[in-house]
């Protein structure tokens, strides 16, 4: 698999980078473990890791897998802190007991020092390692001041923990804010062929700061893998309680105009749409890698083969056209 630099850092990264949000959740450990050996073997390096995926249950997956199943020396870890799992239990009005029933899953944002330090040592200890390759602000935070982030992300850096700072979920002026107070060097952001707000400002903001952006739900939830164009799989995030809204919300008139677009294009070309979808959002400007999970090892064997696809020209400007929004 190529290899590219981020931005204008030194840190090289496999163009696909490997998520884990979908472990503990959708994928056992023995799937998580065929995952990472397969991603490995094909020349992978970058696993996209948090605190917050299943409710934490991802994180402790790959800290099963890693260096058992593949050495640690061999991954680029991607990891971040500022938003944690929550839960909130009902209590039973007339013993007072929790009842477990009525639990719902919560998200708590705190992007203090003391919260980003604390969920750093957190996540070294869980995953037995001394260091994270990249470790981002996973979302901003306007309680905390500006120059305490920067300045917890500066110490991280100098003391060894982290080897690169950077960002998720930021927008432009959150970037360039950051940007001017201390070194970033990832951005990841959601980015495909229907989510391509980030052009706007965040790319060009990336681009001048030197930061290298890491495209997030390249796929659009699996909607640019055709699987919706008859309807809902019941096997899909669409058929998903906690997804199925998220979905649902996607699948316009818009949506299903690049999809026919997509599947056309892999059809000509022979290959998955799949992989004419990670192909096109992989060669965008200022990409350099893909955030890309999978259920299964089967789904992973697909993205895998996007690897070696180039797009022609000539598709790659038709899937441009069709899925731009610039009126």
């Amino acid at each position: 698999m190529e290899q590219r630099t981020v931005g204008r850092s030194g840190l090289r990264v496999s163009r696909i980078g490997l998520a884990t949000h979908t472990w503990g959740a959708h994928t056992d450990t023995d799937e998580a473990a065929g995952q990472l050996v397969a991603f490995v073997d094909a020349g992978g390096t970058l696993v996209d890791c948090s605190p917050a995926y299943a409710g934490g249950a991802a994180q402790r997956i790959l800290a099963d897998v890693l260096g058992d199943i593949v050495s640690r020396d061999d991954l680029v870890l991607s990891g971040c802190a500022g938003i944690a799992p929550r839960v909130l239990a009902v209590a039973d009005p007339a013993t007072g007991a929790a009842l477990p029933e009525s639990e719902t899953p919560q998200l708590t944002v705190d992007a203090s020092r003391r919260a980003l330090l604390r969920q750093l040592d957190r996540t070294l200890l869980e995953l037995g390692t001394d260091h994270l390759d990249v470790w981002s602000v996973a979302v901003w935070d306007h309680r905390t001041p500006l120059d305490e982030i920067a300045e917890t992300l500066e110490s991280v850096v100098r003391s060894g923990k982290v080897r690169y700072a950077g960002v998720r979920g930021f927008n432009a002026w959150q970037l360039a804010s950051l940007a001017a107070r201390t070194p970033v060097t990832v951005a990841q952001a959601p980015y495909s062929l229907l989510a391509r707000g980030a052009e706007a400002d965040l790319v060009p903001s990336a681009q001048h700061h030197g930061v290298g952006l890491l495209a997030a739900s390249p796929l659009a939830g699996g909607i640019l893998t055709g699987k919706y164009r008859n309807g809902v799989p019941a096997d899909s995030r669409g058929a998903d309680e906690s997804t199925a809204a998220e979905i649902a919300g996607t699948l316009d008139e818009r949506a299903s105009m690049v999809v026919e677009a997509v599947v056309t294009a892999a059809d000509g070309l022979g290959t998955s749409p799949l992989a004419v979808a990670l192909a096109w959002i992989r060669d965008r400007p200022g990409v350099s890698s893909l955030i890309v999970g999978a259920r299964d090892i089967g789904q992973l064997t697909g993205v895998l083969a996007a690897e070696a696809l180039e797009l022609p020209r000539a598709i790659a400007a038709a899937l441009d056209d069709v899925s731009d929004r610039t009126e």
